[in-house]
């Protein structure tokens, strides 16, 4: 496959600061039905860490609340690359095999390590896009930790279906940022105890934050939410 496209534009910030450098890319994806590519925006840091963010389901990159989330973390030094999911890029609302998110993972951590050797790299994602990172570390991508923001453990009100097949056998630290009200993960009691058979894992909770981390009678606009929680998780990261 071609190698990843690159065109760069100015963010916000100071001139001549490393972190105003944003770069929009193509990644090449190879899928079981054929090549791809999907969109990313690479934007380089300062501190010696990397974090990848990966979209919810019927959502994309460009959500405010992972711009938010992303711009916090750059603020911090940390080099920061988000991307689409195939699905989102050929124009549809769901996701597609798992298999295809666990190869989009994989090609995108390359670019990230390819584009940053030296950083420790960290993989992070909303709902989806963390679930479909833990399944791509459990079949063997290389990382050095996950962060959920939001884990699906099962479908609102199905508890019969959780998954949490693979998380057992994850060796890099896993963190989970929950919302107590969120309804992905009611019972609590079995999220904690899914939690409890992963080998290094910690759960920071956001008290009555559903799955997108709003509160009842909090109204906030989705980046600062997003930015919210940029600091639990430079703070795990930094550990």
């Amino acid at each position: 496959m071609p190698p990843p496209m690159r065109t760069a534009s100015r963010a916000s910030g100071h001139d001549g600061d490393l972190r105003t450098l944003r770069l929009m890319v193509q990644i090449p994806v190879e899928l079981s039905n054929g090549p791809t590519v999907v969109s990313a925006d690479w934007t380089p840091g300062d501190n010696g860490a990397t974090v990848i963010v990966a979209h919810g389901a019927g959502t994309g990159k460009d959500h405010p609340f992972l711009t938010g989330y992303v711009d916090a973390l750059g603020a911090s030094g940390f080099s920061t690359l988000r991307f689409n999911f195939p699905y989102v890029e050929q124009g549809r609302r769901m996701p597609g095999p798992a298999a295809h998110a666990i190869a989009t993972w994989n090609a995108v951590a390359a670019f990230a390590r390819e584009s940053a050797p030296s950083a420790s790299l960290w993989a992070t994602g909303k709902s989806y896009g963390g679930r479909m990172a833990s399944m791509a570390v459990a079949e063997g991508m290389l990382v050095d930790g996950l962060a959920y923001l939001g884990y699906p453990l099962h479908p609102p009100g199905r508890p019969e279906k959780p998954r949490i097949e693979h998380l057992p056998g994850i060796t890099v630290p896993q963190l989970f940022v929950e919302g107590t009200n969120d309804p992905f993960i009611q019972p609590i009691a079995q999220f904690e105890e899914a939690v409890a058979s992963c080998q290094d894992a910690r759960v920071v909770w956001v008290e009555g934050a559903g799955h997108t981390f709003e509160v009842k009678g909090h109204k906030r606009p989705a980046a600062e939410i997003g930015a919210s929680l940029a600091p639990i998780v430079a703070e795990f990261i930094g550990r």
